[in-house]
């Protein structure tokens, strides 16, 4: 995926969650939209380097996304939206070998209870299907990464319907997508929500496939390129 023309600033705070205050190299203050509902625990701080992208729409507030932040020379990609989207470009293009096969690929389709799988796959001769649950990883603990880096109930609850979802005989996929450049093993972060953990490991025994794929990021663009190791 090809990111819009990215502009560098720096990061002068981030608050009320989807707010951050930056300085453009020009020298402009900004406000910028931060579409990220987690901690951002290692990904931003004051005085880092930041990249936005800037939007001409009327029917926006804010003009410009919070899109990359580095850290420790690490780019990260703090938009979490951008998961879903290159999850689905690999899936397309054949670079999860786990997802190979389908003939149809449909994102953001209802399931369970008041839920949206964000891709469903599925062949027209087969009443088989394959549900892929996304998410974005950006969490770095000492030399781990992790996921996820704040409690997340509705994590919880996208595992546990997974779950349901093998019961009934289709096949349900965790998809962990690294959004950092960091070349490091990926583990549940147990200590920041245990429930989630212990749900994970459960899900696991339940027959929920788990998958974690490194993006690889630059000021252009951002794709999924490789498996990655991962850890209970």
């Amino acid at each position: 995926m090809n990111f819009p023309e990215l502009i560098h600033g720096k990061l002068i705070k981030r608050y009320k969650r989807f707010l951050a205050d930056i300085i453009l190299d020009d020298g402009q203050e900004i406000t910028a939209h931060v579409p990220n509902t987690g901690a951002m625990t290692s990904c931003i701080e004051e005085n880092c380097s930041v990249w936005v992208s800037f939007h001409d729409n009327p029917k926006r507030k804010l003009k410009y996304t919070l899109e990359l932040t580095q850290m420790n020379k690490q780019l990260i990609c703090t938009n979490t939206g951008v998961a879903n989207k290159i999850a689905i470009e690999a899936v397309k293009n054949k670079h999860i070998k786990e997802l190979l096969g389908f003939k149809n690929i449909k994102p953001e389709q209802k399931y369970g209870q008041n839920s949206r799988i964000d891709i469903l796959l599925s062949n027209d001769e087969d009443e088989k299907k394959c549900y892929v649950e996304v998410k974005s990883v950006s969490l770095r603990i000492e030399d781990e990464l992790a996921f996820p880096d704040s409690v997340t109930e509705r994590g919880t609850k996208h595992l546990e319907e997974l779950m349901n979802i093998v019961q009934e005989g289709h096949r349900a996929v965790m998809l962990y997508v690294i959004q950092r450049t960091d070349d490091a093993k990926f583990r549940i972060a147990n200590e920041i929500d245990p429930k989630y953990y212990e749900t994970f490991k459960k899900a696991i025994k339940n027959g929920v496939e788990i998958l974690v794929y490194q993006s690889d990021i630059n000021l252009e663009s951002i794709s999924i390129q490789k498996n990655h190791n991962f850890k209970i």
